[in-house]
This record gives structure tokens, sequence and C-alpha cells, in this order.
């Protein structure tokens, strides 16, 4: 099984580009961008971080496919 995210839909849902939506997020477009195709998987730490700014769960952003 692998982690899998939904931030690429989140990031269309808030109408935003790459760079945008890393910034709301906090972090740089590059990491960001690594995340959305899925190269790589955050920390814990940031995940959290990220779903807390997007009001989400965890779960809820990132699932096992």
């Amino acid at each position: 099984m692998e982690v899998k995210n939904k931030l690429k839909s989140m990031r269309h849902a808030h109408e935003m580009d790459q760079k945008q939506f890393a910034e709301k997020l906090g972090l740089r477009q590059e990491q960001y961008n690594r995340y959305e195709r899925q190269a790589r998987q955050p920390t814990l730490k940031i995940a959290l971080e990220i779903s807390a700014k997007l009001n989400m769960t965890v779960n809820d952003l990132f699932y096992l496919e």
C-alpha cells in the first residue's frame, strides 16, 4: 500500500496555483510540488500542519491506496 494525498484537488478547490497554495501552507513551492506529485511524502509533523491549515483531518487529506 502507498500513502497518497488529495493536495492537488484541494489546491484546485481553492483556485490557486502551486506557488500560492504552497505559501498558504507555509511550504516552499518546490517542496509542495514534490508532495503534490507524490514524489515525496511529508513528515507526520508537516502532514499535521498542512491538515490544520486546510481545516481537515489528516485522514481526510492523506490515505492508503
